[in-house]
């Protein structure tokens, strides 16, 4: 489930009657929970909206879910490949790479 950006994941707890969410794409640790899909569609709100406030309330700037950089480590023989191929399409390294990506998430 996702809201503003921020995507969680859901498991039942069937013994206990609710169903626990986490927000899995921030570093800070934020969870909710429902007994119903509505509730805890409402819980998820609540909590992004809650931890929006509270790190305002403290000046902290949120945890944003990705900022579009990351850095990846290969073998130098398929970055000159990936570079040799990416002239080829006429894209720079990052666009050939990001459309791969692209394809590849789906």
């Amino acid at each position: 489930m996702t809201h503003d950006g921020y995507l969680a994941t859901v498991e039942l707890d069937e013994a206990a009657g609710l169903f626990h969410g986490e927000v899995i794409n921030t570093r800070d640790v934020l969870t909710f929970q429902g007994r119903t899909p509505d509730e805890l569609k409402t819980a998820f709100v609540d909590t992004i909206a809650d931890y929006l406030d509270w790190c305002r309330e403290r000046g902290k700037t949120p945890d944003k879910p990705f900022s579009g950089t990351f850095s990846v480590r290969v073998a130098p023989e398929v970055h000159r490949r990936a570079a040799a191929a990416a002239a080829r399409a006429g894209k720079s390294l990052n666009g050939f790479v990001s459309d791969v990506l692209d394809r590849a998430a789906g």
